[in-house]
């Protein structure tokens, strides 16, 4: 038989090897329905996740369901291309199985164990799920030519992407550190290939998002992160949209939010760095 002081003595132990911490953007503790209760009261909130690591999928999800206990829901995520979006309608409208889905859109090497939940979540509710991201193959076209080269496509490829001429400010903080971080290794274009991204995600949650609803939107954290990417092309768009972000950083000791991760979203999910990843 267990012991009450069996089970005490595993609480206590949990407690004090913590998966994740969950702070707010000054770096102070707060609770997982605290949280909750600050999304709900906006329009949008950014997921940024790491794409690789399972509290951020989890969270995501966990985010999502108590979310639709308290509102209604619009879905999207980055890991969907726009032109795909014919075959995700088909899958949560059931006219087209999991294994069809997967030969029809160009689905995550992940998709199975971390975005599927999502999606599956998305068709037993009835909820709507917006494919937001462009085409990979035109955000390399920008990568090597600029915006200029999207100018040769057909009237049918620019319904996929946000429409042109396409906003971008070169001081963006994140497009900045893009080209510090590349240090010479990278065209001028990388980061214009990053905002083509932003731009046409922003486009699409805007045309799918529902006045009354919160959309959630899942994406990598750099989109999102320091109210940067997405949320600058939704705030120029709709300056009145109420937009709330959430964010995953890792560190080798979670017990405090490091300088560095502070101001990086208003929710931030710290994670203890040596979290096994998805892949």
């Amino acid at each position: 038989m267990i012991t009450m002081s069996f089970l005490l003595l595993v609480c206590v132990t949990a407690q004090d090897k913590p998966a994740y911490i969950l702070y707010n953007a000054k770096g102070k503790k707060v609770s997982y329905t605290k949280m909750i209760k600050a999304i709900v009261q906006n329009d949008i909130v950014m997921i940024g996740e790491s794409h690789n690591n399972p509290i951020s999928h989890w969270m995501e999800l966990e985010i999502t369901k108590d979310c639709k206990e308290q509102k209604s829901l619009v879905m999207g995520a980055e890991m969907f291309e726009q032109d795909n979006q014919p075959a995700l309608d088909l899958y949560l409208q059931g006219k087209l199985t999991a294994k069809g889905l997967d030969s029809a859109a160009r689905l995550w090497k992940n998709y199975t164990t971390d975005y599927a939940p999502l999606v599956n979540f998305a068709k037993e509710n009835n909820i709507v799920f917006a494919a937001s991201n462009v085409p990979r193959r035109y955000a390399a076209l920008v990568s090597k030519g600029g915006f200029a080269a999207l100018d040769t496509l057909s009237a049918k490829e620019k319904a996929w992407i946000a429409p042109l001429p396409i906003a971008y400010d070169p001081e963006l903080p994140g497009y900045k550190n893009m080209m510090t971080m590349m240090a010479g290794h990278g065209s001028v274009n990388m980061p214009k290939a990053q905002a083509i991204k932003d731009a046409t995600m922003a486009y699409f949650i805007l045309k799918y998002y529902t006045p009354g609803s919160l959309f959630i939107h899942y994406n990598g954290s750099y989109h999102s992160q320091n109210h940067d990417g997405i949320v600058w092309h939704l705030k120029r768009s709709k300056p009145d949209l109420k937009i709330i972000t959430v964010t995953t950083v890792s560190q080798k000791e979670i017990k405090h939010l490091l300088a560095e991760n502070k101001n990086t979203a208003d929710f931030i999910i710290c994670v203890d760095e040596d979290m096994t990843s998805t892949y």
